[in-house]
């Protein structure tokens, strides 16, 4: 097991009807920007219940931030906070939302070039203060609400930010706020999880027992709850194990002194910019490819994971860890995301575009050993398509 630090001061407020609690966890004098998505926390009646909730402060509120938050749009709710003089931020919604919201509390304090936030990958963004924020979870899926991270669309790309300070103070998670959810979004947030879990397991043995178990109790969660999940919304149990699979699996916990290897994101953030293919979706379809591509790189943990996840015991190590991509591939379906490029319209002459996109924005250096350049990239989207 490598060195590691680990720190994770967000305090996790979890079960049914924990809404009524906000008025304790935001503070009694602040300054409040209630920001949200497509306006579905508005038809579910979740918007009235958190203002509610908030009582007498000064609330602003900012709606409309998109699937994959868009810098010029964060720029509008960034005016505001300077305009209002708001002091703390409460995201209400999912993944995109919370994430967009990270921006705006580095953005709206710093006094250079917003923009330039967004060009430090993992590093620390260069900022000195950091507006306080709430997170209300409306979808499982990124785990954003217990991390310091956030992907930013900006200028035909997705770029991440990262900052010490960028923990939620506390998120609010509530399984029951996810029963109006389309069945394509909770099928998505399963995959998501799912596939974060995997790029901190499916590396190389490195000894760390602690680690590994973890995941793969996770994983086999999401494989026990997650059709579930889709084909009965309002199944508490259910989503409650979902929502705290997806947390638990981007928290930090699993990635603490391990290689991990992100690839099927970094490819996927290019799909999802070229193509307007749904995060979870790239990931369902890179993820196969990936591994047919790495069997060896990543064969003994493919092997474990095929046994200890899936209970394959029987056949040679090669035939394990191929059957186990295979009904990695099928769970994925089963769930209803399609696992093929040419499942979404693209064309196979569209990889170039693709692998244009990797060089321009620097990812010749992809996998867990940084050994995954353009040309092995393009034969993963050759075997995705």
């Amino acid at each position: 097991m490598f060195n590691f630090n680990y720190r994770n001061p967000t305090h996790i407020v979890f079960g049914r009807d924990r809404l009524s609690e906000l008025d304790s966890l935001v503070p009694a004098n602040a300054r409040v920007l209630v920001l949200y998505g497509g306006g579905s926390v508005k038809r579910f009646g979740t918007l009235e219940r958190v203002l509610h909730a908030l009582g007498n402060r000064t609330v602003f509120e900012f709606g409309g931030i998109e699937a994959n938050p868009q810098y010029h749009t964060l720029m509008q709710a960034v005016e505001l906070v300077r305009r209002e003089s708001v002091d703390f931020l409460l995201a209400v919604g999912g993944g995109s939302v919370m994430d967009g919201t990270k921006f705006i509390a580095v953005a709206a304090p710093f006094e250079g070039d917003t923009s330039s936030l967004l060009y430090h990958g993992f590093n620390p963004a260069p900022a000195t203060k950091v507006l306080p924020l709430g997170i209300i979870a409306t979808l499982p899926a990124t785990g954003s609400e217990m991390n310091p991270y956030a992907v930013i669309s900006h200028n035909n790309g997705k770029h991440s930010l990262s900052h010490a300070e960028l923990f939620p103070q506390f998120s609010l998670l509530d399984p029951s706020l996810s029963f109006s959810l389309p069945p394509i979004q909770v099928a998505n947030g399963v995959v998501d999880a799912f596939v974060h879990v995997l790029e901190q397991y499916a590396t190389y043995p490195v000894n760390a027992r602690v680690q590994d178990r973890f995941a793969e109790g996770i994983l086999r969660t999401l494989i026990e709850i997650g059709p579930q999940t889709v084909a009965e919304p309002d199944n508490y149990d259910a989503r409650a194990n979902l929502m705290w699979s997806a947390t638990c699996a981007l928290n930090g916990m699993l990635g603490v002194g391990v290689p991990m290897d992100w690839t099927s994101h970094m490819i996927g953030h290019e799909l999802t910019a070229l193509f307007g293919i749904d995060h979870a979706q790239t990931l369902a379809i890179l993820l196969p490819a990936v591994w047919t591509e790495r069997k060896s790189q990543k064969h003994a943990k493919l092997l474990q994971y095929a046994e200890r996840v899936w209970d394959i015991h029987e056949g040679d190590e090669q035939s394990k860890v191929l059957e186990a991509i295979a009904h990695t591939r099928d769970f994925f379906e089963r769930l209803g995301l399609k696992t093929r490029l040419r499942d979404y319209g693209v064309a196979r002459p569209d990889i170039g575009r693709v692998i244009q996109a990797l060089d321009q924005h620097g990812m010749h250096t992809l996998s867990e050993r940084g050994d995954i350049n353009l040309d092995i990239s393009r034969r993963i989207l050759e075997l995705a398509w």
